[in-house]
């Protein structure tokens, strides 16, 4: 059966939400057990991430790390994830077995999947079927297929997971992740929370629970880790969030919530100090103290700022109560800084039959830390301790918690009667500093390392937080944080788009839809892109289309190189385009974009005004694209490309691909094995495709990379090869050669 998500205001659709809500639950079949390992992803804008089947998030993937939270999602590693520790409470609480609980808690755990908490429901509906792009034949979308379930084209997101856990509380939890791809608003997740007295303790449909629940509080510890790839490059304890700051806002008069909760966000001051916020990034490590960790600069590499990430989470809006439907600006009860394995006592050894353990439960969420203040608090971590941006102070020296630092969110408590429920919005997010500055700061910061003589001076950003220092500074690091600290304004202009989204009804203005499938074909002398029309190709603001390209891999920056239709220098909309510019050898990445001419995007209500475009996600290709050169004419045309090949000028050869080495001139069908010079076999490649192209990644058959020597290429041909063109054989089955080549590493 399909779900149908219907489009109507927040001021009417709670009137209408448990109606709604009974008839989804009672769909056949729909309380079956769903395991609590299921996850849906959501991959459609520049944050993505994972979703899974109990409620909350843990990173953890055995053999890779911690993942999930991506954000840029353009590039590698990018997680901020860590996990997500939640919990809801009562007071006076009566159980399915009519035992009496001064408090009684549940926390949100795999492990309690089936004891505790039961997820019934775990989906992801999407406005319209995922595009199609082919590689040289290949879908490259196939592996995706299967991640949404429903198609609903009524919905207004872009992507809605829906998630339905029963706690034996008695408490059913409905959470639903909004997800949109138009270029202002796909750095967030906005989440729906309705937490609902059901009654039902279980998987199945029967109540067992009718009383009403008292004193109800609800609250999460979220830990970021601001990012996978920046703790590599300064101290993989990070990569749990060791060192992460922790700040907030809407707290300080007059930037407190309360004084401005009536007030709208507008693009004319879009960043403002007041909403309820919380947010974290990489902080100083302890042991690593040679240079300011600020950013993750890549000191043995080219400089760039490996950790711009700033993630967090703002409160939206707060139940006053079951009877009062208005935004409570007081809530969340709670909101601060948490020492994030001094949880442990009160989630992966609370027990059940442990009325001590269910107590330490509610009187955290109630604002006690636990185990002490010194484990928690509600005042801003990062600015009560730190004097100034350069401070090499590690936030684990305060806490002292291997685990690192969370966001701490509270809310209630709350009286829910039976049948009755509290609903609580928030939005996760993530922003920073973008790539090219990133590459631009990081590498004048590495030059000014490098060379102690050198004091600039160096730009500061407009506005910043070093602002006493003026316009420039003579201090490298100074200049560094002060750039990456612009995430902070990043992240809160972020957050206020979320609000102005909900504020809106979530009627932002919506871009085209890409078209529905893309084709790249590699060709002997050009590479053609090739697409079907978008369905938003007939409405009147229709703009064209355009295609960015990456050299070498896909996730690096991308170049322009193509556009048709409004206000470009090919007005009539195309729907192909033959790039005749790459160089043979290279690979070639590509994304096509879908835009419109802005005239539905004039207000400024919700966003900036102008062209919107659809999301690179959509057609973005992950398998690369090359020129193919025909096969060579004679076994004796082979070429070794580079030879020798010397790691210090990598750089200078295939870009983004510095382990390539081509073998150019070959057989249109050939085996190619790569032997030491003492005769060790340690890569075979079958060259099957017809070309004379095959190129090899420098790394053996048992994924090790090859060290400095002296190799052989032997090439042996596998079909008899006849001219195209004269029908000549040009060489038979089983005819073979070799190619000595040299590594220096």
């Amino acid at each position: 059966m399909k779900t149908k998500i219907i489009n109507t205001s927040k001021k009417s659709i709670f009137s209408i939400f448990m109606a709604l809500l009974i008839v989804f639950i009672s769909r056949e079949g729909l309380n079956a057990q769903v395991p609590g390992s299921l996850e849906k992803r959501v991959r459609i804008g520049t944050l993505q991430s994972h979703f899974t089947a109990y409620g909350f998030e843990w990173g953890w993937v055995e053999g890779t790390g911690f993942v999930g939270v991506q954000w840029p999602a353009d590039y590698l590693f990018q997680d901020n994830a860590v996990i997500e520790r939640a919990w809801v409470a009562a007071e006076n609480f009566v159980d399915a077995d009519e035992d009496n609980w001064d408090s009684y808690g549940v926390y949100f755990d795999e492990s309690n999947v089936g004891t505790t908490v039961f997820p019934v429901v775990h989906e992801q509906i999407a406005r319209f079927e995922m595009p199609v792009v082919y590689v040289d034949g290949i879908d490259i979308t196939s592996p995706y297929k299967n991640e949404v379930d429903i198609y609903d084209e009524s919905i207004i997101p872009d992507r809605i997971v829906n998630n339905i856990v029963n706690t034996r509380l008695g408490l059913t939890m409905r959470k639903r992740i909004f997800a949109f791809s138009q270029q202002y608003h796909d750095d967030y997740f906005i989440k729906e929370y309705t937490f609902i007295n059901t009654g039902n303790v279980d998987y199945d449909d029967d109540i067992e629970l009718n009383a009403p629940l008292q004193g109800v509080r609800i609250g999460w510890g979220v830990r970021y880790s601001t990012c996978r790839e920046g703790a590599t490059k300064y101290d993989s304890e990070q990569t749990w969030g060791k060192f992460s700051w922790v700040t907030k806002r809407g707290d300080l008069s007059p930037n407190d919530y309360p004084s401005h909760a009536g007030e709208r966000i507008t693009e004319a001051n879009p960043i403002v100090e007041w909403l309820r916020c919380g947010f974290t990034w990489a902080g100083q490590s302890n042991v690593r103290t040679e240079w300011d960790n600020i950013g993750a600069p890549d000191i043995n590499g080219n400089g760039r700022l490996c950790a711009p990430q700033h993630a967090g989470i703002v409160t939206i809006h707060v139940d006053k109560a079951v009877t009062d439907r208005s935004d409570d600006p007081y809530q969340p009860a709670v909101l601060g800084w948490h020492a994030s394995d001094a949880f442990y006592p009160i989630a992966d050894q609370l027990s059940v039959v442990d009325p001590n353990g269910m107590k330490l439960v509610y009187s955290v969420l109630s604002g006690e830390p636990c185990g002490g203040p010194s484990n928690g608090g509600t005042n801003r971590f990062y600015e009560d301790n730190i004097s100034s941006i350069t401070d090499k102070l590690s936030p684990w020296t305060l806490h002292n918690d291997i685990g690192g630092t969370s966001i701490w969110i509270c809310y209630g408590p709350f009286d829910i009667p039976h049948g009755d429920s509290i609903q609580i919005v928030e939005a996760e997010a993530v922003n920073g500093l973008c790539r090219e500055m990133c590459e631009q700061i990081g590498a004048r910061w590495l030059e000014a390392y490098n060379n102690p003589s050198d004091t600039g001076p160096f730009p500061l950003p407009q506005g910043s937080i070093a602002g006493d220092h003026g316009t420039t500074t003579t201090n490298k690091d100074v200049y560094k944080n002060a750039w990456v600290y612009t995430g902070w304004d990043s992240i809160v202009q972020t957050f206020g788009r979320a609000k102005r989204n909900f504020d809106a009804d979530y009627q932002i203005p919506q871009p085209p839809f890409p078209p529905p499938v893309t084709e790249v074909v590699s060709g002997g002398d050009r590479i053609t892109i090739s697409w079907t029309s978008s369905p938003s190709e007939n409405e009147a603001d229709f703009g064209g289309y355009r295609i960015h390209r990456a050299v070498g891999k896909p996730d690096t920056t991308y170049e322009d190189i193509f556009a048709c239709g409004f206000n470009t220098d090919h007005p009539e909309i195309v729907h192909s385009y033959e790039d005749t510019s790459p160089v043979r050898g290279f690979a070639y990445y590509y994304y096509l974009e879908a835009f419109n001419d802005g005239s539905n995007n004039t207000s400024g209500e919700t966003n900036p005004m102008g062209s919107l475009y659809s999301s690179r996600f959509y057609t973005r290709t992950t398998e690369p694209a090359f020129l193919r050169r025909a096969a060579g004419l004679s076994l004796k045309d082979i070429r070794v490309v580079p030879n020798p090949f010397n790691i210090k000028a990598r750089t200078m050869q295939y870009p983004a691909e510095y382990d390539k080495i081509g073998f150019l001139n070959i057989p249109a069908y050939c085996t190619i094995k790569i032997y030491t010079e003492r005769g060790d076999l340690i890569q075979t490649i079958e060259h099957r495709d017809g070309s004379g192209d095959e190129f090899w990644n420098s790394v053996t058959s048992s994924r090790q990379v090859v060290v400095s020597g002296v190799y052989i290429a032997y090439f042996e041909v596998t079909d008899d090869y006849t001219d195209p063109v004269t029908g000549r054989l040009l060489y038979k089955k089983g005819d073979n050669t070799y190619r000595k080549f040299v590594i220096i590493r």
